[in-house]
Formats: structure tokens, sequence, C-alpha cells
């Protein structure tokens, strides 16, 4: 489709120039505005040509419209992976600005305030002396740690030894207590048995001792690093960090003197107990060992029924009964508390003098005793004489008993007599 632009030229050419000028003027707006349209009229007739009757050579408009479609959302989806692509970039630029940012600043103060530890290229004196006594309290930890677990095993050790023991001393007393024949050979064994026993209850008490000579070493290396660690504060060239180190072995060591102390005195304790426990089994065993010979049951050790030594004036010189000739003067009432007769041999005298003794002792816990050996004196000289050295060593034979009873040695006088009222020989024992 085509158009035809003609100019309109106004006629009347013979104006004067002002008139012309106007002319001019109004015709080149009207040239101006006539080729405005005629531009949007070609423009307006060429996009009617092309989308009603599109030509048969060119290319498809559906194809067309749908790969400029295409180009358009292919070309939306690329800046939206470049903006994303630049979005994330920007955020890491951002985090590793930060993370320079958080370097550069703890680098400033670290470089305005540097830590005292950091202070002297490989630390100073003080300090090398609070790390070598760290090390020493580090050390007195575990000794401390190994004598507090050996002293838990021994106390194990002395129940089950103690268990067994008493086992056995209640086995023993039990077929006493009923009647048994003289030395019976089981009830030997089982004697035997709780003497072994009781020789593994002393051995843990000699252990013992050994810990507690261990921790008292614990206890004096404990007193020196206290020293030691005070003395360092007194030190020059030292910084804070030092101090604060040297306070922590301080602390370290003196919770180590609590628990030292509280061994010592735990460990002196059970050495005291066990050792008195082991003096009066002893004593018990001895007459334990009398009344499996005898078959029959004589209670505890005498020796047990004591709580106080005999007096000096009372009892005879160290190392054994004391023997006299003369008749046992200061025996209250002068009457004897035992009187046993050899009219027949080996007369059965243990029970009754046992349970004597036993009351004595049970009323008047440091009494002393007399024992004298009275002879008669019918017959010739040398009868007499014979009578008097029988008598003595019968005397001898009931201290025996008495000694195997548990009754110590040194709390009996022996003495000798003669009486014209004995009719034979006799072993008499007073109360002192």
């Amino acid at each position: 489709m085509h158009f035809i632009v003609s100019a309109w030229t106004p006629a009347g050419g013979s104006h004067a120039g002002r008139s012309v000028t106007k002319g001019r003027r109004r015709r080149s707006a009207w040239g101006a505005a006539l080729c405005i349209g005629s531009a949007l009229i070609l423009g307006g007739c060429d996009y009617v040509n092309n989308a009603l009757w599109p030509s048969l050579t060119g290319p498809n408009p559906s194809s067309t419209s749908k790969q400029s479609s295409g180009s358009q959302a292919s070309s939306r989806s690329s800046q939206d992976i470049s903006g994303d692509t630049s979005a994330h970039a920007m955020s890491a630029q951002l985090s590793e600005r930060d993370e320079q940012l958080a370097r550069m600043g703890a680098s400033s103060a670290q470089a305005s305030s540097p830590s005292p530890a950091q202070a002297p290229a490989g630390g100073t004196e003080v300090g090398r002396r609070a790390n070598q006594l760290a090390s020493d309290a580090q050390k007195l930890d575990g000794s401390v740690a190994a004598q507090s677990n050996a002293v838990q095993q021994l106390r194990a050790q002395t129940v089950q030894s103690a268990e067994a023991y008493q086992g056995l001393v209640a086995q023993i007393n039990a077929r006493l207590q009923v009647g048994t024949t003289p030395g019976n050979p089981i009830l030997q064994a089982q004697w035997d048995q709780a003497n072994t026993a009781l020789d593994n209850f002393a051995a843990q008490i000699g252990r013992m001792s050994e810990v507690s000579n261990q921790v008292a070493a614990d206890a004096s290396t404990a007193a020196f690093l206290l020293e030691s660690v005070r003395a360092a504060y007194s030190l020059s060239g030292a910084v804070e960090e030092d101090h604060r180190h040297l306070a922590q072995v301080e602390d370290q060591v003196n919770r180590q003197v609590v628990t030292i102390d509280r061994l010592l005195n735990d460990l002196s304790d059970d050495i005291s107990r066990q050792s008195a426990y082991m003096s009066r089994e002893r004593t018990n065993m001895t007459a334990l060992s009398v009344g499996i010979k005898n078959g029959e049951l004589f209670g505890n050790g005498l020796a047990n029924r004591a709580f106080a030594p005999a007096s000096t004036s009372a009892g005879p010189a160290r190392g054994g009964a004391r023997r006299a000739e003369n008749p046992a003067s200061g025996a209250i009432g002068h009457r004897p508390l035992v009187v046993i007769r050899f009219d027949r041999p080996n007369p059965s005298y243990e029970q009754a003098l046992y349970t004597a003794v036993s009351r004595a002792m049970e009323r008047r816990p440091n009494a002393t005793f007399d024992l004298v050996a009275v002879s008669p004196t019918k017959g010739s000289q040398a009868q007499v004489a014979l009578a008097s050295a029988s008598a003595k060593r019968q005397a001898e034979t009931v201290l025996r008993s008495l000694t195997e009873m548990g009754l110590p040695p040194d709390r009996v006088t022996l003495s000798s007599e003669t009486s014209a009222s004995a009719q034979t020989n006799e072993v008499q024992l007073f109360v002192r």
C-alpha cells in the first residue's frame, strides 16, 4: 500500500517580506508534521503486512515468536543465574572481608595487650621452676593415690584373714564345749590352720607399717614442695602467669596434705587396734591349745582380763616368776585360792585352776599371785628333801599351765615351804 504525499503551496506569492517569512515558517512546520505522520503510517502498514499476510518464503511466525520468547526466557534465566552467582560471590567476598577484619582486630588486640605467658621467648626462670614443681606435685598425687589403694587392699585382706581365723576358732570352741577326746587330731589341725591365719594377720600389720612409712615420706615431700612454692613467690623476674601457676601448685599440694594426714591417722589407728587384737588372740590360742590337749574348754586367755600391768612392788623382777623360800607373805587372808594335791600321778586341775584365776581377775584385774610348793615334814631328812624337790617341780608345772592359759609369768611369784599338816605334796595359789 502506497500513499502519495503532496506538499500544499498556498497561492499568492506576492506578499511582502514579513508575510513571506511567516509563510515559510508555517510551511516548514507543516512539512515536519507531514513527515512524521508518513513515517508512522508506513510502520503501521508494515506491521499489518507481516502479521496478517505473512510471506510465503519467510520463516514461520509462530516459530519465530517461540524462538523470541525462548530467547527472552533464556536471557532471563541467564540473568537470574548470573544474578545468583554474583550474589554468592558478593556474600563470599563480604565473609572473607569480615574474617580479615576479625583477624586484623585480634592481631591488633594481641599487639596492644600481650599475654603474660608469652612475655619472654622460652619462659621465665620462675615459670620453669613452677613447671618443675607442678611435675613434682603430679608425682606426689600418684604416690598418695597408690598408698590409699594399698591401705584399702590391706583392710580387705585383714577382714578376710580375721573371718578365716574366727571361723576356725569357733569350730574348735564348739567341739571343746560339748567335750572331746584329749589331743583330738582334728581340732589340732584346725588349731594349726587358725594359727596360720593369725600369722597372715600379723604379716598384714607389718605391711601396714610399711605403707605408713611410705605415707610419712609423702608427707615430707609435700612439706618440701610447699616450702619450695613459697620460696618461688619471692624470686624476681616473674610474670603474673607464673604466680598463678604457683598458686595452682600450692592448692594441689595442700589438698594432698589433707589426704596424707587422714591416711596417717587411719593407719596409726589400724596398726594399734590390730596389734592389740593380735596380742589377745595369741594368748587365746595358747589357752585353746591347752584345751585341745585336755579335751575340754578353758575359754579366753587369762591375760585378756587384765587392763593394766601389775605394780612393781607386788610383782617379781623382769624376766619371769620370782622364786622365794619363804611362805607367801602378803597373801590376802592367808587363805589359798586354789589347792592342788598331787596324791596321784597327773591329777586333772586345769579347769578348776582356770575358773578360780578367771574369777579372781574379774574382781581385781591388777591382781598378782603367789604360787607356793608345800611338802610334808614326815619321814627322814632325805625323804623330806626329796618331797620338797618334787613339790617345786610340781609348782613349776602349775606355773606353765597358768602361762599357757594366758597369765603373764611376771605376775606370779614362786615360793616353797614345808608343812607338818600336809599329808602329801601340794601346790597352793594365793591372790596378792
